[in-house]
């Protein structure tokens, strides 16, 4: 115990939320973390005793999420990405010189305590190697100086946006973000405008018809979702935000929420108008600080212009937004496990059906979108659903944003019509290789992915395109990798994240990510037994077959890819 705590900033803050209840978790303890630098007990214990929830429940919610401590810290952290686009840019290098550097600050009694941890993907991969200081992006590492790190004042790296449309990210990659003035000076809030004035039966119908897809990996139909949720019994209803991004290679939502917040905002309201919910919910992951803030004064903004709260733009549709913000767990971006979260509670998948659009968030009718398939919303509805068709293919309609990293001249954010080749994506659009090493191959689809090799280069990228070729399209991640790179470093490396990210509730995942993890050591090492490519293989289909959630039903995705291409990777070296 702390005898000498002062616990009345955080008695404060508890008297404002306590009426929520278990809902107020999440903001208890990031706001515990922020006034002490970790949660101690008595801090726990106090919040328990406010929002009326065991404290057995309150720990084992500490404890579950990475970014909560329960022990001091130093009072600058700094998180090093160490996921493969990272890696190949030398993260290991930096994390190992900036823990020394620690360390001698420590020894010479320098006035700031520095506390330095590797992190999985931080959604910075066109950056690599990538760095947060106190969970706000820094310039790419080998430029930043120590001063700039411990003073907080690293400058925020800007991420590059191009391709062969500017839809979507019409207003993002200039450095700045959209303000509501600006946004409604180029139309913004004109397609929530022309909604309110059509039924929700026929907006539901316009998002059918055109197609749009959701844009997070599982490629569920929108409008069907809205629909079923708009049938579904029982009040209220919510929509929310899917924003936990953390999809290794992953950094669109990030661009899309900094660089022109109401977009998505205006999406999420029209969803709202369809289904008939007056509630939603906007869920960021922790480590996007800067996205937390910004959308936090977009939905400020929204509000003062009477575009969010009651009776909006004179209507009789009322509807807020509340904002949530993770804290370093993957296994969040899973819809279920995102409302566990939401609700206070550890974020373990639940168990389908029931289904979300008939007991989501508090078990009531739920519409969960991500930041992209929102962003889509306002463009089908000012255009159409037939002008909108003639973007992509007849499979695959629409936009498609491209999350390019690795060994490419230009790594960055690509917005291209649905059906370009992955040849145009990495060599006209990306510039090609980084050196003079040719292409060995890109893993797409992030993590949970599949491997590309020069064959598949023409391949179009749409969902039909990609399916033919045995290629999975995910959330749209792109990972370029040159002849000289170790695939199995890439591999070991994956390995390693969904071992860590397990939420341990079902065992074909908790045991297959430990095994294939364990597997993917040795072959690294080059330490390979016989079978262990048979190995791999067995626990990987059985956790693609029996596990809970997508997590462990995609953790060995690029492992049997790799397996598929290069099974000499995977046999011991003959003596």
């Amino acid at each position: 115990m702390e005898p000498s705590l002062d616990l009345s900033p955080i008695r404060s803050f508890l008297s404002e939320i306590a009426p929520q209840g278990r809902s107020a978790l999440l903001p208890a303890l990031h706001a515990a973390q922020d006034f002490y630098g970790y949660i101690p007990e008595p801090v726990a214990l106090e919040i328990a005793q406010a929002l009326q929830i065991p404290a057995a429940d309150v720990f084992g919610v500490i404890e579950f999420y990475a970014m909560f401590h329960t022990h001091p810290v130093g009072k600058v952290i700094i998180h090093v990405c160490n996921d493969p686009a990272c890696a190949l840019a030398g993260a290991d290098t930096v994390f190992k010189q900036l823990s020394r550097r620690a360390e001698y600050a420590l020894e010479t009694g320098e006035p700031i305590s520095v506390t330095v941890e590797q992190s999985p993907c931080l959604g910075l991969c066109d950056h690599a190697p990538a760095l947060l200081v106190q969970n706000f992006p820094a310039t790419s590492a080998p430029e930043i100086t120590w001063q700039e790190l411990t003073t907080k004042t690293g400058r925020r790296p800007q991420t590059h946006v191009d391709g062969d449309l500017r839809l979507l990210t019409a207003r993002c990659g200039k450095g700045h973000t959209t303000t509501l003035k600006a946004y409604q000076a180029s139309g913004g809030y004109s397609a929530l405008r022309k909604a309110l004035t059509m039924t929700p039966e026929a907006l539901i119908e316009e998002i059918k018809a055109s197609g749009l897809v959701g844009r997070g990996g599982a490629a569920f139909p929108t409008g069907l979702k809205w629909e079923s949720a708009a049938r579904a019994e029982g009040t209220p209803k919510y929509v929310v935000c899917n924003a936990d991004e953390a999809e290794p290679g992953t950094f669109k939502d990030r661009v899309l929420m900094e660089d022109d917040p109401h977009q998505v905002l205006e999406g999420m309201i029209i969803a709202a108008y369809a289904i008939g919910a007056n509630k939603g919910y906007f869920y960021i992951r922790g480590e996007y600080l800067h996205a937390y803030h910004t959308i936090s004064h977009a939905l400020e903004e929204a509000r003062t212009a009477g575009l969010l709260g009651s009776q909006i733009l004179g209507s009789n549709f009322s509807f807020d937004i509340e904002i949530r913000r993770g804290a370093g767990a993957y296994v969040c971006g899973e819809e279920t496990a995102l409302f566990e979260s939401i609700e206070g509670k550890r974020g373990f998948p639940r168990i389908k059906p029931p289904f979300p659009t008939t007991h989501g968030l508090f078990g009531k009718p739920t519409v969960i979108n991500n930041v992209e398939t929102l962003a889509n919303v306002p463009l089908i509805i000012q255009w159409g659903a037939k002008e909108y068709r003639k973007l992509g293919t007849e499979k695959s309609p629409g936009p498609k944003l491209f999350c390019l990293s690795g060994d490419v001249q230009r790594p960055g954010l690509y917005e291209v019509p649905f059906g370009v080749s992955l040849r145009h994506l990495i060599f006209e659009l990306g510039g090609g290789m980084r050196g003079e090493s040719p292409f060995q191959a890109a893993l797409v689809g992030g993590a949970a992915g599949t491997f590309a090799t020069p064959e598949h280069l023409d391949t179009p990228l749409s969902f039909e395109g990609l399916r033919a070729a045995g290629l999975t399209l995910g959330s749209g991640v792109i990972t370029v990798f040159d002849a000289q790179r170790d695939l199995r470093d890439v591999l070991y490396r994956l390995a390693r994240f969904f071992a860590d990210e397990s939420c341990g509730k079902c065992y074909p995942c908790q045991i297959g990510t430990q095994r294939q993890y364990e597997i993917m050591e040795r072959i690294l090492n080059g330490q390979t037994r016989p079978g262990d490519a048979e190995r791999l293989q067995d626990v990987g289909w059985t956790m693609t077959d029996a596990s809970l959630c997508g997590l462990g039903q995609t953790a060995a995705s690029a492992i049997l890819s790799a397996l598929k291409y290069w099974p000499h990777l995977f046999q011991p070296v003959s003596s």
